[in-house]
């Protein structure tokens, strides 16, 4: 697979800044140990989300993701958002989710031959990213065909209730909070079409903190009639548990 570190300006964060992609490259006989599934044309693409303490870099430096996405002929575009929960920052000029949801997609469409089709699209993450991956299968999901959260922050609004991450909570929300803004998943479930969103797919670790989010997430989902495909597994929240993760997901898309 090609690999690069592409570094930009963002009009809507005013400032440069990078992200990562794979794209699948032909197959070659010299090659050994890695399968290609190379497309001519019609690549079908996944945004891999990262982190609140990562950056871009940080999913091939701690899986395998290009071994993976190889013989599926899947281009990866892994951005980079900061500490923002991609969302637009109260504090400072950070407009993340302008940056995420509509600006990235065209800058992507412009730079690389991949689909733009619906049924090509793809969005999944961990943490933070599990959040924005969710965030926009709800609020874009005429672009998305499927979704997936590994360990994601699904319920924003407990970060609050809860005093976890203060520090980030007003600098991205204020002193407000997420609670019943747009920001809010389990509020933004309220006002969704059920049959017009994404396929949804999530997993936690047992041992995980974030699984009382996961659950609180899957249940609102539940009493709004949306369908999520949910398990848990004994885990934490670690790499070991995402890098396993993130193949049940690739599998799960059905791709092959």
């Amino acid at each position: 697979m090609l690999r690069m570190r592409c570094d930009f300006h963002s009009d809507a964060l005013k400032l440069a800044t990078s992200m990562t992609v794979l794209l699948p490259q032909r197959p070659s006989a010299s090659q050994i140990g890695m399968a290609s599934g190379f497309r001519p044309s019609g690549t079908p693409v996944l945004y891999l989300l990262h982190g609140l303490s990562d950056d871009d870099t940080i999913w091939g430096r701690r899986t395998s993701i290009e071994r993976y996405v190889s013989e599926l002929g899947l281009a990866v575009v892994m951005p980079q958002v900061h500490r923002s929960f991609y969302s637009d920052v109260v504090s400072g000029d950070g407009a993340y989710w302008s940056f995420i949801a509509d600006e990235l997609p065209q800058l992507v469409a412009d730079s690389f031959q991949v689909s733009t089709r619906r049924e090509d699209t793809f969005v999944a993450g961990l943490s933070m990213g599990g959040y924005g991956a969710f965030k926009l299968a709800l609020h874009r999901p005429d672009r998305f065909a499927a979704a997936g959260s590994l360990s994601g922050v699904l319920d924003v609004a407990a970060m609050v209730t809860e005093d976890r991450r203060p520090e980030v909570t007003r600098t991205v929300w204020g002193d407000d909070g997420p609670e019943g803004t747009d920001d809010d998943l389990l509020h933004v479930l309220d006002r969704v079409d059920p049959t017009a969103l994404p396929r949804l797919w999530t997993t936690c670790g047992t041992d995980d903190p974030l699984v009382a989010n996961q659950r609180r997430f899957v249940e609102a989902a539940a009493r709004r009639g949306i369908e999520v495909t949910a398990d848990e597994h004994p885990g934490r929240h670690s790499w070991d548990f995402w890098d396993t993760h993130v193949q049940r997901f690739l599998e799960w898309l059905e791709l092959g």
